[in-house]
């Protein structure tokens, strides 16, 4: 009776064994699964700043692995735009901006992607000069020195808004960008054109007292989308199931960072820790408040946000042929919560 119980739970031990094997090579399958991640990159446009702390929370949080994605985010460097790299497929997504995707769709050789998420609702970029200047309008511009970039866009920009205020654009001189921030401002230089969470944030911190001056204050075309998230468009076609888990993952991050500033401007300090923490927290703040109105619709875009910029580039010409601004952007991976 013994032997034959002894025996009995041996097979019973076996059987239980045998099971737990199975179940353990199901659980370690399930596992390597996890563990199989693809490996994705995502180009910025810039160096890392708040506009991309979602991102960055993302990846920090696990929710790219969560999605399947191993993500790695690289900067464009010095000669590179992230447009042109991600149309030479350097990586399957990028961080760019309206006016550059615009200019690459209209131009004779347009670059393959689309638009599939904005990260701000609205463009917070504006002019900026020192309160003392009482520059307080484009019309204020005349006889002044502006320090920028020099691009044909800008100096569209800018001769539109002082056109507007019936203003003189011959009478405004226009430099290349002198110094960093605020530094240079009444220093030979009047005005510059700062984006309000970043360069305007950091120059109050300064204790620089200067007037803002929103471009979607001065010319409601002006309120383009600024920076957007592009992927190519063989990837569309090829592997959507990619960019909706992308979207996804990169969705949430913004949204936990909306509801956690500090917290997350901790987190793009541990990626970027030569960047002040102060300053980076003060920034998010900001950002955390801009991203959108709706944080269940981050990332949606509108067709009147596209057409009216294409149409100011087309009116100014800076684009010689006109477009249909729906083939830039989709808004199908963008999930209403």
């Amino acid at each position: 009776m013994f032997k034959k119980r002894n025996i009995l739970l041996a097979a019973v031990s076996l059987s239980c064994l045998a099971l737990l094997a199975s179940c353990g090579t199901k659980d370690n399958a399930t596992s390597d699964k996890k563990d199989d991640l693809e490996k994705v990159t995502l180009i910025l446009d810039y160096l890392p700043n708040t506009n991309h702390t979602g991102i960055y929370v993302a990846k920090d949080k696990g929710y790219y692995k969560d999605q399947g994605i191993d993500l790695e985010i690289i900067e464009p460097g010095e000669n590179n735009t992230s447009l042109a790299l991600l149309g030479a497929e350097k990586g399957e997504f990028a961080l760019s901006y309206q006016e550059d995707l615009t200019y690459a769709t209209a131009s004779d050789a347009p670059i393959p992607v689309t638009a599939i998420a904005t990260v701000l609702e609205h463009n917070t970029s504006g002019f900026v000069s020192l309160a003392s200047e009482k520059i307080k309008s484009p019309k204020d511009f005349e006889g002044k020195v502006y320090a920028g970039w020099q691009s044909a866009s800008e100096e569209a920009v800018l001769n539109a808004v002082m056109t507007n205020d019936k203003a003189d654009f011959s009478k405004l001189t226009t430099v290349g960008n002198a110094g960093v921030g605020a530094s240079d401002l009444g220093n030979n230089v009047d005005i510059k054109w700062f984006y309000e969470g970043w360069d305007l944030t950091k120059a109050k911190m300064d204790g620089y007292d200067l007037n803002f001056m929103p471009l979607k204050d001065l010319d409601s075309r002006l309120d383009y989308y600024t920076p957007i998230v592009v992927t190519q468009n063989k990837l569309i076609k090829e592997d959507p199931e990619l960019i909706q888990n992308f979207i996804d993952a990169t969705k949430k991050g913004y949204e936990w960072t909306m509801e956690n500033p500090k917290e997350s401007a901790g987190i793009l300090h541990e990626s970027t820790p030569d960047q002040d923490l102060a300053f980076l927290e003060k920034s998010q703040e900001f950002l955390s408040k801009n991203y959108t109105s709706n944080p269940k619709e981050w990332g949606v875009m509108k067709d009147e946000v596209w057409q009216n910029y294409t149409d100011f580039m087309t009116e100014n010409k800076l684009i010689e042929k006109e477009i249909d601004s729906k083939t830039m952007y989709t808004n199908d991976f963008i999930k209403k919560d």
